[in-house]
């Protein structure tokens, strides 16, 4: 069997490049290389994404370390972090633990959790970083916004004496008012409850000073919000250490486009026109270092109840690189190595994850449709059902060994 593709769209040093790749000897069982060599066949490394959520221990009903691992595979995804909203929280090393065994019992991926910046995410004490500090990736309470400056401050000196990133859920509490989607047109129009942008980029803004202050290494989850990229590029400018990701439905898609379902509802929300464009523009200009998915299964009951009363959260590991390849790559936005580098490259260089020759094989001809039904993940709720796509996985291997291979 040939195992050898000629002339492949290959990532390297930084460049997509056309050379021959030759697949690993624990690929052997691939479909052969000679089926696809009049194809589009892209091999990109790894992907990393920084921000998921595994549902284990505590809701494994919504999602398990072992489907979330199938999920992200199918994807092209060989790495993830996994945020601790979780039961029990991860906030001390023995609670961090049975995540861990789980993980390593299930995970068929580089999985990566986070421990809790305080206890039970609660907001009114530390949790136990040092104890924790071994096997969590980094500190988040992601889900909620550390509300106390006093908090965040303690929690950023502790951080930083362990050489570990503060990674931020920035929510003001105060400001929300009942809100479950952006306080913008459609909300208006439609008789919704709005979030406003200041409850994203007014705690941004309280924690960039800190950072700079303490020169905590600090990361900045799902921004949405035009305020956000601009708070950040300043703070870049004046030497803070900070990063941020965004998600795909937020640089592809703004609040005219929300319809009454449930998987159209995620926090934060989707906005207007002008936040999508300035988070595109951050994203190009380097401001916007990463693209997570947030990746955030529920059950269909729990997504069933409409923009008001379904939780927020949408899953995105599968669909993630074929939606931003059309969106924004074959629209010639964004390069296609911009791409990568946002996906693969800068996720491990900020979080310390080593890449291992991990890498993934995508179709880029394939044109398909968008069917949740035929997810891996249990999670079914995406913005992007029913959308026509171009680039599917065919093949992703981690470790030397094949971990996902397309059906077809």
């Amino acid at each position: 069997m040939n195992n050898t593709l000629k002339n492949a769209l290959v990532y390297q040093n930084g460049k997509m490049q056309k050379m021959d790749f030759s697949f690993a000897s624990a690929d052997a069982s691939f479909l052969g290389a000679e089926c696809f060599q009049n194809r589009n066949i892209a091999v990109f490394p790894g992907f990393c994404d920084v921000h998921v959520h595994f549902r284990e221990p505590g809701f494994s009903y919504k999602e398990t370390i072992a489907s979330g691992s199938a999920a992200a595979a199918a994807g092209g995804y060989t790495d993830v972090c996994t945020m601790p909203n979780l039961n029990p929280v991860p906030d001390s090393a023995e609670h961090l633990n049975q995540q861990l065994e789980l993980i390593k019992k299930q995970a068929t991926i580089g999985v990566h959790p986070y421990g809790a910046i305080t206890i039970g995410q609660a907001g009114e004490a530390l949790a136990d970083l040092e104890g924790m500090a071994e096997g969590a990736i980094a500190f988040s309470d992601d889900g909620k916004g550390v509300q106390d400056e006093a908090m965040m401050r303690a929690a950023m000196i502790r951080a930083k004496a362990l050489r570990k990133i503060i990674v931020a859920h920035c929510e003001d509490n105060s400001l929300l008012r009942g809100g479950y989607i952006h306080d913008g047109p459609y909300a208006k129009a439609h008789g919704h409850k709005g979030i406003c942008s200041e409850s994203e980029w007014g705690p941004i803004a309280r924690d960039l000073k800190l950072a700079k202050e303490i020169g905590c290494a600090y990361h900045v989850c799902h921004i949405s919000a035009k305020e956000s990229v601009e708070l950040i590029r300043r703070a870049k400018a004046e030497g803070v250490d900070v990063t941020c990701e965004t998600a795909p439905h937020y640089l592809l898609m703004n609040d005219s486009m929300l319809q009454e379902d449930g998987r159209f509802k995620m926090n934060p929300p989707i906005r207007e026109e002008a936040d999508r464009q300035a988070l595109v523009e951050g994203l190009i200009d380097g401001t916007i270092d990463m693209i997570a998915t947030d990746h955030a299964p529920h059950s269909a009951e729990e997504k069933s109840r409409g923009l008001e009363k379904s939780l927020m959260g949408v899953v995105g590991l599968e669909t993630a690189f074929p939606v931003l390849y059309c969106g924004l790559v074959q629209k010639g936005i964004l390069p296609l190595e911009r791409l990568i580098e946002a996906i693969a490259i800068r996720p491990r260089e900020r979080f310390g994850l080593e890449w291992n020759e991990d890498y993934c094989v995508y179709d880029l001809d394939a044109e398909y449709k968008v069917e949740p039904e035929h997810f891996r993940s249990l999670g079914r709720a995406t913005p992007f059902a029913g959308e026509k796509v171009v680039g599917k996985c065919l093949l992703t291997v981690r470790g030397g060994k094949v971990i996902y291979k397309s059906e077809e």
